[in-house]
């Protein structure tokens, strides 16, 4: 009976790191990530040239000029740092990557990328996306 009551509790225990490292282990690599690429970027000087790549097509200048109509007060996020971690947590890194590899070697169109992560991510976190992209790029 007393070994029960120590599976029990070691059950328990061993439950609850498991919550807590998924948990913060999330949000310290959506922090890093964050971190890192927008640091990249700037420094690269890659975030120029997606602005202008956005700007010269104009399927994507109209995807993101929805981002001006959007009220921010109903979005279920507002930092880079929470949306990173919202995609992570349901589209997934080797999803996310995989995605990356098959847009750089042309055997996925952009329409295809998009169509795959909207699928995994309701109207309003696009919408919550769509608005930290734009006031990244243009504020």
């Amino acid at each position: 009976m007393r070994f029960i009551k120590w599976l029990v509790v070691f059950i328990i225990l061993i439950g609850i790191v498991g919550y807590g490292v998924l948990h913060f282990g999330t949000k310290f690599a959506s922090e890093k990530i964050v971190n890192t690429l927008s640091t990249e970027l700037e420094n690269s000087g890659q975030m120029e040239e997606i602005k202008n790549t956005i700007e010269n097509d104009p399927e994507l200048k109209a995807y993101m000029e929805e981002a001006k109509t959007v009220d921010s007060s109903t979005l279920p996020f507002t930092s880079k740092e929470d949306a990173t971690k919202v995609i992570i947590q349901k589209v997934g890194i080797t999803e996310l990557n995989d995605i990356r590899v098959k847009l750089q070697d042309g055997s996925m169109t952009k329409e295809e990328a998009l169509q795959q992560v909207e699928g995994k991510l309701s109207d309003e976190e696009i919408a919550a996306l769509k608005v930290i992209i734009y006031k990244e790029l243009y504020e």
